[in-house]
């Protein structure tokens, strides 16, 4: 088949890997305009702009996609599909319509459960066990697409959202490719908008840790914040990223306010949370220096019981 891809970040290079293997031709990939990056401000290409170099693809990073020409030049590769995974814009409908079999998308979750930007961050944060791939027909709206595939995936009780991510771009790469193998034979289904909900892009002030709720919240957004906007918090007006914790459930917290030390040993920082919660933090980072374990942040800043955590 002739397929135009669009997609940007790394998730999305599984499923153009797997593209390429099952022999699909590529005939383009778009990929988002390349951004400085890092303290020298220099040009990092995507991950899927350096795939498709390596392997002589032609590349197109329109900054506008709804200019005329930008549409003349979609149209005129004549493929028989496009395939979008993670390309970072709403398509207008005169893409949707360039090709035979249109757009289709793969996006991870089960629509119509979280639309938007950051499903997987969104699906850990807010506690769920359960998430999935997607493969859908693309419309001009957000992930409101007819449903054509869809595969259930657990979460993993400790798992991050990066981990997590690896696993859904594989998944969604096998589940691209059978959508494709089956293109004339699945009976698509329009989404219940009703059961809708969003994932939002998120946002630095997303990390900041709310010590008054409950530890499981707390946790679950430690592992799902990652790697942006991840969890942090103050300690003597320094911040500090928590990357790794535990929740030990109830404890006797003696009144403590939330965000106060009540544990320090066995290379665990015990903090009190919400509803007498409690959290273990196992690794963490003071801000300008390296990730640690908890023992040696403990023995670097001389942690002492009684001593919080707060906000800004």
């Amino acid at each position: 088949m002739k397929i135009v891809f669009m997609g940007t970040p790394q998730a999305a290079v599984p499923t153009l890997e797997k593209l390429l293997s099952e022999g699909h031709e590529i005939l383009a990939v778009y990929s988002q305009p390349d951004r400085p990056s890092g303290r020298g401000n220099k040009i990092v290409f995507s991950p899927v702009k350096q795939f498709a170099i390596e392997h002589k693809i032609p590349v197109l990073q329109p900054t506008k996609i709804k200019t005329a020409e930008a549409i003349e030049e979609f149209s005129s590769l004549s493929a028989d599909v496009a395939v979008v995974v993670a390309y970072g814009r709403i398509l207008p409908q005169t893409f949707l319509n360039a090709f035979p079999l249109g757009a289709i998308n793969v996006h991870f979750s089960l629509l119509p459960k979280y639309r938007g930007a950051a499903p997987v961050n969104w699906a850990i944060a807010n506690g769920e066990t359960v998430t999935g791939v997607t493969t859908m027909k693309m419309d001009v709206g957000l992930d409101t697409g007819d449903i054509l595939l869809q595969k259930e995936v657990a979460i993993g009780k400790e798992e991050t959202a990066p981990e997590l991510m690896k696993r859904l771009s594989s998944e969604g790469a096998e589940l691209l490719i059978g959508t494709l193998d089956r293109i004339g034979m699945i009976e698509s289904r329009k989404q219940n908008d009703s059961l809708a909900s969003y994932a939002p892009i998120l946002k630095r002030d997303d990390g900041l840790i709310d010590w008054t709720l409950d530890a499981s919240t707390i946790n679950d957004r430690v592992r799902g914040f990652q790697p942006f906007p991840s969890s942090f918090t103050n300690y003597k007006d320094r911040r500090v990223t928590i990357w790794k914790a535990k929740t030990v459930g109830q404890i006797s917290s003696n009144g403590a306010m939330p965000g106060t030390i009540v544990s320090v040993g066995n290379k665990l920082l015990t903090v009190v949370c919400g509803s007498g919660s409690a959290l273990a933090i196992e690794e963490m980072q003071p801000e300008g220096k390296r990730r640690m374990p908890a023992a040696d942040f403990i023995n670097g800043s001389r942690v002492q019981v009684g001593q919080r955590f707060h906000g800004n």
